[in-house]
């Protein structure tokens, strides 16, 4: 790592001090019942109105557990923007395999969002360059793959592999939502990221829905229906 990067690491270790890390206690658990690959899997942008839901999977090295690194990681609410961009990096270099799924507003709106967020998903774990054994998921289960799993409650906060899922889906889905302020410029979306925050809800009250934008999702659909 770079000196910034230490630094910025150690001030996250201060200000997280007080908060207990995720750990990989769960995933030694399946680890010692005979589960070799362990993958934990969360996603990004379930709760947003605009721009795509994105997956990511994680298959993390026992070795992990016990590097510096791993202590500072969190949910990916809890993180600042630097501190999600370091260890993503560190995550996709430390990592046994790394998948991400990406469903787009259009789909969302034919399927619905809980079926954008499993097919998401899904089609995170096929990137993955292998197969897992066993799935951990964030209150979420995926009963189209033929794969064990458990859903955990506060998943993000407990399991180091969600936790670093979240992170991966959370800085991929974040850069996305930046590209697509470019092309669609006045609703503020590399600020907000698509939530529906009280500006967004303005922009698009002012602009009218852009063509990323999620119309079944209550806020867009009454502009839609509004006379």
């Amino acid at each position: 790592m770079t000196k910034l990067s230490v630094a910025v690491l150690s001030v996250a270790r201060r200000q997280l001090s007080n908060l207990g890390p995720p750990t990989l206690d769960e995933e030694l658990k399946l680890s010692y019942q005979g589960y070799k690959l362990i993958a934990g899997i969360d996603e990004a942008g379930r709760g947003a109105i605009a721009g795509p839901v994105v997956a990511a999977v994680v298959i993390l090295p026992q070795s992990v557990g016990s590097a510096t690194w791993s202590t500072l990681v969190r949910d990916s609410k809890e993180l600042s923007p630097v501190q999600r961009s370091l260890l993503f990096e560190l995550i996709i270099k430390e990592a046994i395999g790394v998948g991400v799924g990406v469903v787009d507003p259009t789909t969302i709106d034919a399927i619905g969002i809980l079926a954008a967020t499993q097919l998401a998903m899904c089609n995170a774990v096929a990137k993955l360059p292998y197969v897992p054994d066993f799935l951990l998921l964030d209150c979420m289960k995926l009963p189209q793959l033929a794969i064990e799993q458990k859903s955990i409650v506060k998943g993000d906060k407990l399991s180091l592999s969600i936790a670093c899922a979240s992170i991966v889906a959370k800085v991929t889905r974040d850069n996305i939502m930046i590209d697509l302020d470019r092309r669609y410029p006045g609703y503020g979306l590399a600020e907000h990221k698509g939530y529906g925050t009280a500006k967004h809800l303005a922009q698009l009250r002012r602009l009218g829905p852009s063509p990323i934008h999620r119309c079944t999702f209550a806020p867009v659909k009454e502009l839609a229906i509004s006379p």
